[in-house]
């Protein structure tokens, strides 16, 4: 009987071992919410992606049931529009990073308060151009899905009319967000 216990004892112990083997690997994160007959960008969820109409910010939100249509809707696209902010935010991290690093380099005495300050006001004047493109309502559950668009050329054009950014942060954005924009976009894909 103590073999028993022990040989068990062996097997679940190697099991672990096993089981935190794979999970050392690759994480796989599945994004396909599988809500049957509903929009690829419900099951998608809030994502940045490049396509022939332009380089995209699209955040999805949505709302259970609540009783007033008006009330979840409006719930819904706030909750779209606050994904957006949240990716938009994640993106202009990347890009302050990527400048003060390159301005740093370059020999220009950037501090990354000042960066990090102008990026928060620009983030939130995009927000104006941000536009509820699609909802969907799911009629299993009454759970409104809403869908808010920014396209980066928005972004691109509001940078170039603040007339109180630094000039050396406004010409890297002009530049270089196209391109960080794309890698962003296929590290998402790896």
């Amino acid at each position: 009987m103590n073999t028993g216990k022990s040989a068990f004892r062996i097997l679940g112990t190697l099991a672990v071992v096993l089981m935190l083997a794979a999970c050392a690997g690759k994480t796989v994160v599945e994004s396909d919410l599988h809500i049957k007959g509903a929009p690829d960008w419900v099951n998608e969820g809030t994502n940045i992606l490049k396509t022939r109409g332009g380089r995209l910010f699209h955040g999805v939100g949505s709302s259970p049931a609540m009783g007033d249509m008006s009330l979840q809707t409006s719930s819904a696209d706030d909750r779209a529009r606050a994904e957006l902010a949240r990716i938009l935010t994640s993106y202009m991290d990347v890009v302050s990073q990527d400048y003060v690093g390159s301005a740093t380099a370059g020999g220009e005495a950037v501090t990354e308060q000042s960066v990090s300050r102008e990026i928060e006001n620009v983030t939130r004047l995009n927000l104006t151009g941000a536009r509820i493109i699609g909802r969907w309502r799911d009629t299993r559950t009454n759970v409104i899905y809403a869908l808010a668009e920014l396209d980066l050329r928005h972004v691109k054009d509001t940078v170039k009319s603040v007339e109180t950014m630094n000039t050396g942060l406004r010409a890297y954005i002009g530049q270089q967000s196209d391109n960080i924009f794309d890698k962003l976009v296929e590290e998402r894909r790896k």
